[in-house]
């Protein structure tokens, strides 16, 4: 088991040394927090819990992809600008699902 989910729980452990991924962390424990306010119903839960979780996976991954397009090269480079751009968007469209499940929930509380 520890040859399994040992690496995985080093990522999660060096996750929080990289500040983007930290701030969606703590925004997702904000809209967590909010959500206990709020007396959000199953399904809701489940809309937040999955939105928090797709973001952070995303943001992650974009991390992945920077640090590899890094190792490749540090110099100005058109090819490794769009990769980076193309990560960095899908975290974006993660974050404006998120917004959008959010807008929807605090709707029906409001």
């Amino acid at each position: 088991m520890k040859k399994k989910f040992g690496p995985a729980l080093q990522g999660l452990r060096d996750v929080w040394q990289d500040p983007s991924i930290r701030l969606q962390i703590l925004l997702a424990l904000a809209a967590v927090c909010a959500g206990f306010i709020l007396q959000l119903s199953e399904g809701e839960w489940l809309a937040v819990l999955l939105a928090c979780g797709l973001v952070i996976a995303a943001e992650i991954l974009n991390t992945c992809v920077e640090r590899l397009c890094n190792l490749y090269t540090e110099e100005d480079n058109a090819g490794i600008r769009i990769i980076k751009d193309l990560a960095a968007a899908a975290v974006l469209c993660a974050a404006f699902a998120a917004l959008a499940a959010a807008l929807v929930i605090l709707a029906h509380h409001i």
